[in-house]
């Protein structure tokens, strides 16, 4: 197994990909560099020496630019290199030349047909709280109609508790009805019931009116104001639903009915080596499929944003995109925050130093096909193919941003490792086996092969495997430990 690697020909830093101690000596492309300090795993080794405001380049681009003197041999991280970003930026369209699409092969794969014609992939009933004040009686519906059917007919019931609806004003309360409205309307829940309080802002009947012709069998209200027993009557809802959701079955779907949403956090210096060029890999299969992945986290394409404007479909999704770039700088700079501030703690120890790396890491789970549409934040999912969806990085936001555009499944790449889960299946792949190793209840595939000599062809074979057993019906860990929780992204002032 190799001890680093130099990703791009032209990076004039590699990455270590285990612990190199100072002192040794390492023949990189013909030259000897002789280690200045120890370079842990994940992080990078300086292939030349740099001057204040040289710039620094992995993955072939510049990742920022060097802060101090530094030594050919020395680690480089976020103590000697400086971010080039910068605030609002004027783009032009420049198409670049897309990959043609792989051959499709029509595939299949086990799904619920819905009576408006959507798929799922699992057939779950959810109770949704339109304010966070029911938050105690979901849970106590939930609870006890788990305990009384006992597990059969269905693949999970699911309170999901939040703490919106009420004291909030304008853009604050759409995001939080039209989340809860892609929630109630998601092809992966079989049945709902919508409990609300009735003196809430997020007024029950309002948001009945916002789910459109619905299936009245399966998505059912219930108003604890409105009567004498709220449980009892919850309870009654619930076996109603249940009875209808419980004759459902799964049939032969294709493939291009399937919707994944591409998702990383917890990243480390492996991160856009293994586990997210994987990911990518997998979108351009999807989609040379028929079907649709989804790319979010709008702050970790700053520094690679021009890469996905120059594979946007058309000049309009081009302006979209400009928006969706733009628009979020605006929203870092009303609120008197830099624009590149975005690896975590956990990422710089990771490998991780600037924005721009973690961004030209992170845009790799896009693949290289056209980018289709742009979504804003709580649009459902229109256009077949790879689309942009306006969310923050933050895990669980976006996260439940992802599966709210109509997502069926969360693949979410980790370096560092992270338990939770969102209303669909949210799959870890590690970036590094260790992390596979040590976090089996929290792990569901393993990338880190890819440094041990597996090629990505093999691996990405597996994976495609993999993800449509999961679309079948297997379990993920999160679903497993039933870690299910959703976020929603909030601005404003809270009344």
């Amino acid at each position: 197994m190799n001890r680093y690697i130099k990703i791009n020909p032209a990076d004039n830093v590699a990455v270590a990909i285990e612990r190199l101690p100072a002192g040794e000596q390492l023949n990189i492309s013909g030259e000897i560099i002789v280690l200045q300090e120890n370079i842990q795993a994940g992080h990078k080794i300086a292939l030349q020496s740099f001057t204040p405001g040289d710039n620094i380049i992995k993955y072939g681009l510049p990742i920022g630019h060097a802060s101090k003197d530094i030594e050919q041999g020395a680690l480089i991280n976020e103590k000697n290199i400086k971010t080039n970003l910068d605030g609002i930026l004027e783009y032009s369209y420049s198409p670049l030349s897309v990959p043609a699409s792989k051959p499709e092969q029509q595939l299949t794969f086990k799904g619920y047909r819905r009576k408006n014609g959507d798929v799922g992939i699992r057939n779950e009933i959810w109770i949704i709280p339109t304010v966070g004040c029911v938050n105690g009686i979901i849970n106590e519906l939930a609870t006890s109609l788990q305990k009384e059917i006992g597990g059969v007919g269905v693949d999970a019931v699911v309170a999901y508790p939040h703490n919106y609806g009420c004291s909030q004003l304008g853009e604050d309360h759409e995001n939080t009805r039209n989340i809860l409205r892609n929630m109630v309307l998601h092809p992966n829940v079989g049945g709902v019931l919508i409990a609300g309080l009735g003196c809430e802002n997020n007024q029950p009947e309002a948001f009945r009116k916002m789910l459109g012709d619905y299936d009245a069998s399966r998505i059912k209200f219930l108003v604890a104001q409105e009567v004498d027993d709220e449980y009892e009557e919850g309870m009654k809802l619930l076996r109603e639903i249940y009875s209808s959701v419980s004759q459902d079955r799964r049939t032969d779907v294709p493939l291009s009915e399937l919707k994944i949403g591409l998702k990383c956090g917890g990243s480390d210096g492996f991160s856009g080596i293994t586990a997210n060029p994987l990911l990518g890999v997998f979108s351009d299969f999807l989609v040379a499929q028929g079907g649709t992945t989804v790319l979010t986290e709008v702050p970790e394409m700053f520094g690679a944003e021009t890469i996905l404007m120059g594979r946007c479909h058309n000049s309009e999704i081009f302006e979209k995109t400009v928006h969706l770039i733009n628009g979020f700088k605006q929203y870092f700079i009303a609120n008197n925050q830099p624009v590149y501030e975005n690896p975590s703690p956990g990422n710089k120890a990771g490998g991780i130093s600037t924005l721009e790396e973690k961004s030209l890491g992170c845009t790799q789970k896009s693949g290289s096909s056209a980018v289709m549409d742009v979504l804003m934040y709580g649009e459902r999912l229109k256009t077949k193919g790879l689309n942009l969806l306006s969310a923050p990085g933050n895990d669980l936001v976006a996260s439940t941003a992802l599966a709210a555009s109509g997502c069926h499944i969360v693949l979410f790449t980790t370096g560092r490792g992270t338990p939770f889960g969102t209303f669909v299946p949210t799959m870890k792949i590690s970036t590094n086996s260790l992390l596979f190793n040590n976090k089996p209840g929290w792990i569901d595939f393993n990338a880190g092969t890819l440094l041990e000599g597996e090629s990505m062809q093999s691996l990405a074979e597996r994976f495609i495997q993999f993800v449509i057993e999961t679309a079948n019906g297997k379990y993920v860990n999160n679903e497993k430990k039933n870690y299910r929780e959703i976020s929603i992204f909030k601005t404003g002032i809270t009344l």
